[in-house]
């Protein structure tokens, strides 16, 4: 039996460790205003900084994961976020928090990239993103269920993300100790899940890196995409409140609903897997969610923002579980997974100030129609890249070694 079944749970903790607080940014954003005193778009800044520090440590690393060997790497990453949010939420001096949260972002950010190189490692990448997106899902809902029974403050979610690292560490142990994770990569796959253009620089660290014309298209699409995506959850509670003219326990109740609804779409693309290929989930996908991202922002009642906000989140995994393959896809090394992942955390950083600035200027309506129109245009060039991806693989001229291998 191939040992790669029994490699791959490491990663899906590793990345569950690295994508946590981009999960929980919301409460994490809202605890720091609450608990020490910052404005909004105070606590905002700080979110968006730790953001921002993740996707530096993402694209700082997309091609140093095997020379530095994903163990260390992932330790270190994993040491990173516990000292930064750890040490975040043992004081209430803002300096140092926001100094905690930047290096935790920096852990966080690392053990994403060890994350991304690992799954472009796997025979059926999608299906490894979709685990991984499956355990964050499930543990941001548990966290999102437990910290308000916890008391208030800053210190409960960013200790919680601490936690969740700490408890991450052990399954390094499993993760390759040197070089060569895209070495390993089994390139006789079938089916549309195939990676493009065979092996070209797999193995060699100073490799050329392959598809720069699709793999750039798919990290500035997914930057916008992931911008869309935040920038209405970023004012998707004052929508509720002040549009829809519902209380603060309703709309958290429909954000839970939401959340569950984030857990069958998770599922769903699961059992979906490449029925369909990649260019109808993403494209049906995103055209789906431009719908539903004006539903939600022209919302004046439960109904319409209920119905909006959870189908929302109902495809907004499918879509995302099946870009995390696709970028994996374009390289077996896993650089293009990790610096489409970047430029996504540069989006999801971007997203809330630009659904402020736009409702601002705009009106919540007016901003649905902006980012409608957004999620649309880039629907096709990243359909286009997907369709790409059906090429089949070339074999290598050396045997291929079992990937993940402890």
């Amino acid at each position: 039996m191939s040992a790669r079944p029994r490699a791959a749970w490491p990663l899906v903790a590793v990345f569950t460790a690295g994508y946590l607080a981009a999960y929980l940014l919301p409460t994490v954003v809202g605890r720091l205003s609450s608990g020490l005193g910052l404005s909004p778009a105070q606590a905002g800044l700080v979110g968006s900084t730790l953001l921002l520090s993740s996707a530096t440590a993402g694209f700082t690393l997309a091609s140093r994961v095997e020379r530095h060997g994903p163990r260390r790497l992932a330790r270190w990453g994993l040491l990173l976020a516990i000292t930064g949010y750890g040490g975040a939420a043992l004081t209430t001096l803002v300096p140092v928090v926001v100094a905690g949260a930047i290096v935790g972002g920096l852990g966080s950010g690392t053990a994403t990239a060890v994350a991304a190189s690992g799954i472009a490692a796997q025979r059926d990448p999608h299906r490894a993103s979709t685990l991984g997106l499956l355990s964050v899902s499930a543990t941001a809902g548990a966290l999102y269920l437990t910290i308000p029974h916890l008391g208030g403050g800053h210190a409960t979610p960013l200790a919680s993300i601490a936690l969740v690292a700490a408890l991450v560490w052990p399954a390094t142990r499993w993760l390759p100790g040197g070089s060569g994770v895209g070495a390993g990569r089994v390139v006789e796959a079938v089916g549309p899940l195939q990676p493009l253009g065979g092996v070209e620089g797999v193995g060699s660290s100073g490799g050329r890196l392959p598809h720069r014309r699709s793999g750039t298209v798919l990290a500035a699409t997914m930057l916008c995409w992931s911008l869309a995506q935040n920038a209405l959850w970023g004012v998707s509670g004052r929508i509720g409140l002040t549009q829809a003219g519902l209380t603060e326990v309703t709309v958290g109740m429909v954000f839970a609903a939401g959340l569950g609804a984030g857990l069958l779409g998770v599922l769903g693309a699961g059992a979906l897997g490449a029925r369909l290929g990649r260019a109808v989930p993403i494209g049906a996908g995103t055209a789906i969610i431009a719908g539903c991202v004006v539903v939600s922002a022209s919302a004046r009642g439960l109904a319409s923002f209920a119905a909006g906000e959870v189908l929302w989140n109902v495809f907004y995994p499918v879509v995302l579980s099946y870009l995390i393959g696709l970028s994996a896809s374009l390289d077996p090394r896993g650089r293009w997974a990790v610096l489409a992942g970047s430029a996504s955390s540069l989006g999801v950083a971007c997203g809330p100030l630009t659904g402020s600035l736009l409702s601002q200027y705009a009106g919540y309506r007016g901003m649905g129609m902006v980012l409608c129109a957004l999620l649309l245009l880039i629907a096709g060039p990243m359909s286009v890249v997907a369709l790409g991806g059906r090429v089949p693989a070339r074999r290598a001229t050396t045997p291929p070694t079992v990937a993940l291998a402890s």
